[in-house]
């Protein structure tokens, strides 16, 4: 008779491969190499500069008024215009804003974020041609329209698609390089509208859509896009490769954007208007309208369109062309010194530095503005002249650092992905709706409560922004874009779990959780109950 102990030896032989001796016992001796998670930083910094190239003409349109109705309105120049035709060039484009973000927020969506980067250059290539060789002061109302229609347009997509192609760590300083090419353009606006007429100016204005036209051709679609819309995993996981890198593990990313993606190929109106519902999208759609509101009447955009009239109304003996172009280049410089601050600090701090140092630096203007009003009846000369213009530096880096650059990047992060694009789109509008607000409201203000009685009301506003911040703005600094929207549903209060004893007889008592456990139960734990199963003898008795 064969003996249990042999029956047992037979059936593992059959059942189990013997390793041979020269075979390593342990798996964990031979481990398989296990890729990493973070991508080629280098691939992309660069998909995001291509992508980001077009925002330079944003800050072109900003600063082609200010370079160029002077030149407009001499006798001599091929298209002469009065002060009201000027109000209209320079105003024109703030209607094509609002209009190219509309657009923005429903083609991103249907035609793809790459896409939509293609066609959003082609009208700013022709509005740029078209006053460059206008005959008529019409021809330039309508260039000028087709360029802030693409600048409108251009806010959204860039962003978002910064968004979803960049991993968290590079995610914040990446989709700040918007900001960094408004302020590259406003700059290259001021620097060569000194050295060119104005029609040459238009011209070398359309060579910059012109290559971010060709760059948008050379980027992948958005990986979040191909599988919340088109629910192409094959192509999510090629465009996913083309920005990480070969060592990295796309696999992993691609089954966390497939968890997170809906079954259906097409998010349908019914549907987006009640993600619209969703404490996860109208929650930080309020908080980044709101931002824009409280950034805007800080003063910002009012240093920047009227800057030589409120240099020469501080009583600063500066050069106030001089100073316009030292603005140019600290909006450039801090915007740079901004993105870096926010990948170390995070989004919150740098609201606090805005709110605060723009407070601070525009009550010392205003109340200098007060002062030299009275030194100006008395008959006195003006002490410190140099306190306005520093006041105003410091105002501007401040505000480049924060309020420049955080609520454009929380476009891209805050809203569900389903409707990240036309949600995206309406905020950018409400952006530039709450800059057309502040330009018109400032002359008012000044009638009312004087012009130092204005930057008086800007600096109060910017402190008590603080507030806002502190209790409302999220931190999303190194959190991926799932936690992010996740961070917005209404939080539920949790229930405190409950163990289920397996050795009961009867009906099992609900008790607490006990965190003593006992070495000889193992815990089968779930969201809110908890098995105490015992634990199993794995010997065999014979």
């Amino acid at each position: 008779m064969c003996s249990t102990e042999n029956i047992m030896g037979s059936k593992l032989m059959i059942s189990v491969k013997m390793p041979n001796k020269d075979e390593l016992l342990l798996k964990e001796d031979t481990p398989e190499p296990s890729k990493q998670t973070k991508g080629s930083s280098l691939k992309q910094i660069l998909v995001a500069l291509s992508a980001n190239w077009g925002t330079i003409n944003t800050g072109l349109v900003f600063g082609y008024t200010a370079v160029s109705l002077p030149q407009l309105m001499m006798t001599e120049s091929r298209i002469s215009i009065d002060r009201h035709q000027a109000s209209w060039i320079a105003s024109v484009s703030t209607i094509g804003t609002p209009c190219g973000c509309i657009l923005a927020s429903y083609f991103t969506d249907l035609l793809g974020r790459k896409k939509t980067l293609i066609v959003l250059q082609l009208p700013a290539i022709v509005g740029w041609l078209m006053v460059g060789s206008a005959t008529t002061v019409q021809w330039i109302y309508v260039g000028r329209f087709l360029v802030g229609l693409s600048s409108g347009m251009i806010g959204s997509p860039s962003r978002v698609y910064t968004s979803e192609v960049s991993q968290p760590h590079l995610r914040g300083v990446l989709a700040a390089f918007a900001s960094v090419g408004t302020s590259l353009g406003v700059m290259l606006e001021y620097l060569f509208g000194s050295i060119l007429d104005w029609d040459t100016l238009a011209y070398f204005n359309a060579t910059i859509p012109a290559v971010a036209l060709f760059l948008a051709f050379f980027i992948p679609e958005s990986p979040t896009w191909l599988i919340s819309s088109k629910n192409d995993e094959n192509k999510c996981r090629a465009s996913l490769r083309r920005v990480r890198d070969s060592k990295c593990d796309v696999d992993t990313e691609v089954n966390d954007l497939l968890m997170c993606s809906s079954a259906d190929e097409k998010t349908s109106f019914k549907e987006k208007v009640r993600l619209i519902c969703q404490p996860s999208a109208y929650k930080p759609f309020v908080i980044v309208s709101i931002y824009f509101l409280l950034s805007q009447f800080s003063g910002l955009n009012v240093v920047t369109f009227y800057a030589v009239d409120v240099i020469r109304d501080s009583g600063s003996t500066i050069d106030k062309y001089v100073a316009t172009v030292v603005l140019g280049i600290i909006r450039l410089l801090f915007t740079v010194i901004g993105c870096v601050m926010m990948r170390r600090l995070g989004r919150k701090p740098l609201s606090y530095i805005s709110s605060v140092g723009c407070g601070i630096s525009m009550l010392c203007f205003a109340g200098y503005m007060f002062q030299n009003v009275a030194w100006t009846a008395a008959g006195m000369p003006a002490l410190a002249t140099w306190f306005p213009i520093v006041s105003l530096f410091v105002f501007y880096a401040c505000s480049t650092i924060g309020y420049l650059i955080v609520p454009w990047v929380m476009i891209g992060e805050v809203f569900p992905r389903q409707i990240r694009g036309m949600l995206g789109g309406v905020a950018t509008c409400v952006g530039h709706f709450s800059i057309f607000i502040v330009l018109q409201t400032y002359p008012i203000l000044q009638e009312l409560v004087s012009k130092c009685g204005a930057f008086a009301v800007y600096g109060v506003v910017s402190l008590l922004s603080t507030i806002f911040f502190y209790y409302f703005c999220p931190e999303t600094k190194n959190k991926t874009l799932q936690e992010i929207e996740e961070s917005f549903h209404n939080k539920k209060k949790l229930k405190r779990p409950v163990v289920l004893d397996a050795n009961a007889t009867s009906t099992p008592s609900v008790h607490c959780k006990n965190n003593n456990n006992s070495n000889n139960n193992k815990q089968l734990a779930f969201p809110d109950i908890v098995f105490n199963l015992p634990k199993r003898d794995t010997g065999v008795n014979v």
